[in-house]
């Protein structure tokens, strides 16, 4: 069995990116499943290209997006992505697009094939911050999550997908007051079991609990 794992590159004014940094030092074997590790370029236009040519190339059996939320205490395993591109800032190409559709032919939205909520009780179990989380915003994060859906659903019915995001790590908030950060080594060690629970349940389904906010 592989996974493929992405990580976006920096953008906007951060010279570094926990996603990209915390894929890069996943083990290369999870509980004897290969992990393919990737980059991909925080562009509208191009990062869904780079993995489905991955895609291709390797065949995996699941397919794992990890992107930045800053501001998020929480890492947080994603339910749903919508057909919206809304950017808040620019791209890494520096294209901005406002309430435009993914795909015209795509679904409205498309939900992960992920355990979610067995990843998110995962990462709590080795003492980390984690709730299941309901939107992944607008920008390339959700472009991503919704391209690899779009994908499946059209080319690629075998595989299963979906997103995790995590917090901004502790350098990128020296000046960004009352804003939380998680360190690396933590953020390996949450995606790390998150992985191990899709291992896990693979072949079965999600378990049935509640892992999100009360809120």
């Amino acid at each position: 069995m592989k996974i493929l794992v992405t990580g976006f590159n920096p953008f906007g004014d951060d010279k570094i990116n926990p996603a990209i940094e915390t894929v890069k030092r996943l083990p290369e074997v999870i509980k004897g499943v290969e992990i393919i590790k990737l980059e991909i370029p925080t562009e509208f236009n191009h990062c869904a290209e780079v993995v489905k040519k991955e895609i291709e190339k390797i065949k995996p059996d699941y397919v794992l997006n990890v992107g930045q939320a800053g501001g998020r205490y929480s890492i947080t395993p994603e339910r749903v992505a919508i057909n919206l591109d809304d950017g808040r800032i620019k791209d890494n190409a520096g294209y901005q697009p406002l309430n435009h559709p993914i795909h015209e032919d795509g679904a409205p939205a498309y939900f992960t094939q992920l355990p979610i909520k067995a990843m998110t009780r995962a990462i709590r179990n080795v003492g980390l911050p984690a709730e299941v989380s309901n939107t992944a915003g607008t920008y390339v994060c959700n472009h991503i999550f919704y391209q690899v859906q779009y994908m499946r659903d059209k080319y690629f019915p075998n595989i299963k997908a979906g997103f995790i995001h995590i917090p901004f790590l502790p350098e990128q908030v020296v000046n960004r007051a009352q804003t939380p950060s998680l360190s690396l080594d933590d953020d390996v060690r949450g995606i790390t079991a998150a992985i191990e629970a899709i291992v896990e349940r693979h072949g079965r389904n999600d378990i049935e609990t509640i892992e999100g906010t009360i809120a």
